[in-house]
């Protein structure tokens, strides 16, 4: 298999924490881990777009979600918004 077929980039938003807005990606933890268990690889990427992550596969939009809606740390197993990430980068495969 081509390694490039399973590439995903994530990119990612700034948002709120404390009163600051700036990008973090602590709650792309569990989104990542899930991605690369599953054999992705996961570029991570900042975009300007606040509160956002969007999943691109091979030039095409897959799956976006708010970031703050995203469990914060862990392995993404629990996090229903990881799976159904992951479901969406599978079907782009």
């Amino acid at each position: 298999m081509d390694g490039s077929k399973k590439h995903v980039s994530v990119l990612y938003g700034p948002y709120s924490s404390c009163g600051v807005v700036t990008h973090r990606t602590d709650r792309l933890d569990g989104l990542q881990t899930l991605l690369k268990s599953n054999g992705h690889k996961v570029d991570l990427n900042e975009m300007a777009d606040r509160n956002s992550v969007q999943l691109w596969v091979k030039g095409e939009l897959v799956y976006q979600c708010s970031i703050t809606d995203l469990e914060f740390g862990g392995d993404g197993l629990m996090d229903p918004l990881c799976s159904e990430a992951l479901k969406a980068v599978d079907r782009a495969f």
